[in-house]
């Protein structure tokens, strides 16, 4: 899927990631991101193209993806082992995007 390479190069660059070694793991949980706010949305997302994908919900996926990523351990490991709290504020903010993109995009 074209739309799951697009979004893998946002997500690198949001993660300031430079290597390549991770980048299958990468597009598992792209596609899990992108399950969640399809669900979220109750809509599936049948973009050939990133710019296909409204704003909001686009940056909710690299948002999700990289905290998914940051965290793949299950723990509060890696970004958030100082501060357990950013993982939730990291979720209320995927959700209010998706929210509001389905109030006013979708």
């Amino acid at each position: 899927m074209a739309t799951t390479d697009e979004l893998l190069v946002r997500v690198k660059t949001n993660l300031i990631l430079e290597t390549n070694e991770d980048d299958e793991l990468l597009k598992l949980i792209i596609e899990s991101a992108v399950d969640y706010a399809e669900t979220r949305l109750n809509v599936r997302v049948k973009y050939g193209s990133l710019r296909q994908i409204p704003l909001r919900v686009r940056q909710a996926i690299v948002m999700l993806a990289s905290h998914w990523y940051e965290s793949r351990d299950g723990s509060t490991g890696g970004f958030y082992a100082d501060n357990p709290a950013a993982s939730t504020k990291t979720m209320e903010a995927v959700n209010n995007l998706l929210d509001s993109a389905r109030r006013h995009s979708l």
